[in-house]
């Protein structure tokens, strides 16, 4: 499956560097998503089946690469600069245009990476390039309740507790409450916070 390159988006941090999905990340994607499974499964809905497979691994990257091109969405894989470890994914998903100028961010990391400050390192750079690239004035996130480590990123990264919706995501297969957060342009009082854009 071939894609239309247009300028590749690649954001660098001190210490990685957060980059579009390519085909060629397939074997060393599964291997950390297979991994981290018992880790991760509390947080996330339940998967396909077939969701580790090269064809429908295929479909992602297709989808982030055509997502961005259309500024819908900007899913990238943090990947570790002194080793080129592929460590997790952020996601910059549900961009609105118009008078919300607003989107949804969404994150996972691999177990052997977590609690090591890279995935504030990242949703820091995320959230000056959404502002700073996509002008975009709200950035929105949701966790569960008892989620204390991602509750614990955002409020660190700026992001304010703004309320709770009931049954607002299907989590491991049963409907559940979240914790809503977001982050607002005019709250940048550490702009870029050393993450350079490229």
């Amino acid at each position: 499956m071939l894609f239309r390159r247009t300028s590749p988006v690649a954001l660098e941090t001190d210490r990685m560097t957060l980059r579009l999905p390519e085909m060629a990340d397939h074997a060393v994607w599964s291997q950390l998503r297979r991994s981290g499974e018992e880790f991760l499964r509390a947080w996330e809905p339940v998967y396909a089946p077939d969701y580790l497979s090269r064809r429908s691994y295929r479909n992602r990257v297709y989808w982030a690469h055509r997502a961005r091109e259309e500024g819908k969405a900007l899913s990238l894989f943090l990947v570790r600069r002194e080793d080129q470890a592929l460590m997790g994914a952020i996601t910059l998903d549900n961009i609105r245009r118009g008078p919300a100028q607003m989107a949804n961010v969404g994150y996972w990391i691999g177990p052997d990476y977590a609690r090591r400050g890279y995935m504030l390192e990242a949703l820091l750079a995320v959230r000056a390039y959404a502002y700073d690239r996509l002008d975009l004035g709200r950035i929105e996130a949701a966790c569960l309740p008892e989620n204390a480590a991602s509750r614990g990123l955002l409020e660190r990264a700026g992001f304010v507790r703004e309320g709770m919706a009931l049954a607002y995501l299907q989590i491991a297969g049963r409907w559940r409450d979240h914790v809503l957060y977001a982050h607002l342009r005019e709250d940048r009082r550490d702009e870029k916070q050393g993450a350079e854009l490229d």
